[in-house]
This record gives structure tokens, C-alpha cells and sequence, in this order.
């Protein structure tokens, strides 16, 4: 598995107060050049161009570090499915294809963000802004799904938590499999954003909200 995309890290040390930017900077590499299994502390600090202590003054331990790469990286995802969305606009099953399209493309151009956000289990109850920030990107998907539901008739409609959360899986599941760089993993005879999009149709036009008179 290839975590890379974010370019290299120039050591450079810090001053005036950048050693908690150096240190994420840092932090950021190396999940992009060995995983989230090869971060240490004491590396990050290495690369940065500080002290093995230094990283102390800022974050309590590598996972207080590691949160603190996963928030920006949920914070660019929410930004970016925001847009994606836009509002529903022009068409919401249109909008709802771009919200997929945009999963992918995080995940393929942002690995080592993916990483850290989804791959380093971190306990979420222990970082509090990183919980809200998750929250906040999959408050975007949760948004569409409801508009989606809403769609149909009150007595049918499906639980809009329950459609935000599958469509997340089916989307996880196609990025973490077929997106990102790994010399292991299978061809497809197909692009992933349109394995990901046939999917999607299907499972709406299984709840009735995508190909029939509802979608109109």
C-alpha cells in the first residue's frame, strides 16, 4: 500500500513558533511515505529538524499528533464535499453522483490525510475536535441523503441515517480497495467512480429514489 501524495518534507527546523506546523508537516510525510504503522514521535521531531522532546511541548503523545493530522484532513474532506454537493444543485441525484466522485478524488490525491483520518485508530472520545470534525464531513452526506428521502412519500421513506451511512460504506470500501496506489490490488474493467456511481444507482433506485417517477 502506497500512502504517498503529499510530496516531500523539507527539514528545515523551526522558529518564531512554527514547531507545531513543522512538526504536522512532518507527520504528514511520513504517513505519506511509510503508513500510519511507521509514524513515531521521535521521527517527526528527527525530520523536523528538533529535539525528541520538542513535539512534547504541543502534543501529549503521537496519537494527540496524529488527531491533529486527521482534523485538517477532515476539515479539507468536509470543504470539499461541501462543494461537491452544492446545496443539492443542479439536480440532487446529480449532486449526490459529484458527493461520490469527490470521495474518490480525496482519496486518491489526499492518501495520507485518508490515513490518519481512517487508518490509525485513533479514540475519537478523547480528541473532541477531532470528533466534531469528522462529524462535520459526514454531515454533508447525511444532508443529501435526507434531501433524497425527502423525496418520497412520508409512510416510505427509508431512514436518511441509514441511506448516508451505506453509501459511505459502498464509498470506503471502493477507495480503500481501488483508488489508491497498491501494486496488489485487482483491475478493474471499469474506473472506480463508475463502479462506485452504478452502485449508488442501484441501491436508490432500490429504495425507490432514483429512476422512477419520484426522481423526476
Amino acid at each position: 500500500m502506497s500512502w504517498s501524495g503529499q510530496g516531500g518534507f523539507e527539514r528545515r527546523g523551526y522558529h518564531h513558533g512554527n514547531l507545531r506546523e513543522a512538526l504536522v508537516e512532518a507527520a504528514l510525510a511520513l504517513i505519506g511515505e511509510k503508513g500510519p504503522a511507521g509514524f513515531t514521535i521521535a521521527e517527526a521531531a528527527r525530520l523536523a529538524g528538533v529535539s525528541p522532546g520538542a513535539p512534547y511541548r504541543h502534543f501529549r503523545d503521537a496519537e494527540a499528533l496524529l488527531a491533529e493530522v486527521a482534523l485538517r484532513g477532515f476539515d479539507r474532506f468536509a470543504a470539499l464535499l461541501t462543494a461537491a454537493w452544492n446545496n443539492g444543485q443542479p439536480e440532487p441525484i446529480r449532486a449526490f453522483e459529484a458527493l461520490g466522485r469527490a470521495y474518490l478524488a480525496f482519496a486518491r490525491e489526499e492518501p495520507a490525510y485518508y490515513a490518519a483520518m481512517f487508518e490509525t485508530r485513533i479514540a475519537f472520545d478523547n480528541h473532541p475536535g477531532l470528533l466534531t470534525a469528522g462529524d462535520r464531513a459526514f454531515a454533508v452526506l447525511r444532508e443529501a441523503a435526507e434531501r433524497l428521502t425527502s423525496r418520497l412519500p412520508l409512510g416510505q421513506r427509508p431512514p436518511s441515517l441509514m441511506v448516508a451511512l451505506h453509501v459511505w460504506a459502498l464509498s470506503h470500501g471502493i477507495a480503500s480497495l481501488f483508488v489508491r496506489a497498491d501494486p496488489s490490488r485487482r483491475k478493474l474493467p471499469m474506473t472506480p467512480e463508475d463502479l462506485l456511481e452504478a452502485g449508488v444507482l442501484i441501491y436508490l433506485q432500490s429504495l425507490g429514489l432514483a429512476g422512477g417517477p419520484q426522481s423526476a
